[in-house]
């Protein structure tokens, strides 16, 4: 294959998987890896890809990635990432779930929880767990994010303000290697921030790709969160992050 037709598909498996590497293209495509090297050369020079070590990520911008794109980023990751989530929500208690991928796979694994009070700003939540007759859910309110069925900004944020939950499962769109939680819509990010205050518990649930990925604006640190599910080990500064702060992190058994 010609490095013409490489150069999309190389995108798309950007797009697919969050990362590209080195390795696995060598590997797909039968090339050396200096032809893998230069084409992801070239695609960063034209603003199409961001190298990192050993491959390469989508841009950093400003914007997140097209919802529909996130839901088939790292299923298989987000799946043993929710299974693992859920093991530590125990029946008969209030949990509010926020807008994301991974959280609407957590919402998705638990099926088999009782006496559960839900609160979400995500309307894919509420509509997935709006089937289960052991599960009473409420929606915030908010001003619809039509792309990704988020319900952000100061409503969103007044009806979090008269609950105390239980726990929280929170999501991001980026995380900095020292533990900064990262994301893009400055409405989201203050909600996220007021779930915090009002939980008892937070867990962070998000994969690796989040820390190749990048985001203006600051939701918490790793500090603030009391549990951080992910499905391979977080760089080594942000571990003394949540090692300096009694953050729990558990890493997956498939990663």
């Amino acid at each position: 294959m010609g490095q013409t037709l490489r150069k999309p598909e190389i995108i798309e498996i950007a797009r697919r998987e969050g990362k590209v590497t080195v390795e696995r293209l060598v590997a797909y495509f039968g090339v050396t890896p200096q032809t893998i090297r230069r084409d992801l050369t070239e695609l960063s020079e034209d603003g199409q890809l961001e190298r990192v070590h050993g491959g390469a990520v989508l841009p950093s911008t400003t914007m997140n990635i097209d919802y529909i794109e996130r839901q088939q980023l790292n299923q298989s990751s987000k799946l043993a990432i929710a299974r693992e989530c859920v093991r530590h929500i125990p029946n008969d208690c209030s949990l509010f779930l926020n807008i994301g991928t991974t959280t609407e796979a957590v919402a998705a694994e638990l099926h088999s929880h009782t006496g559960l009070l839900v609160v979400t700003n995500n309307l894919n939540i509420a509509n997935r767990l709006g089937q289960n007759p052991n599960v009473e859910v409420a929606v915030t309110g908010g001003n619809l994010r039509a792309g990704d069925g988020g319900l952000v900004g100061p409503i969103a944020r007044e009806a979090i303000s008269r609950f105390r939950f239980d726990f929280a499962v929170i999501g991001c769109s980026a995380l900095h290697p020292r533990g900064d939680i990262l994301d893009f819509d400055m409405r989201e990010v203050g909600v996220s921030q007021a779930i915090i205050e009002r939980s008892d518990k937070v867990l962070l649930v998000a994969d690796h790709s989040k820390f190749e990925r990048k985001a203006p604006i600051k939701i918490a640190t790793m500090g603030e969160i009391d549990t951080f599910v992910t499905n391979q080990l977080p760089p080594s500064l942000c571990r003394e992050t949540c090692a300096a702060s009694d953050t729990q992190v558990i890493v997956t058994e498939n990663s």
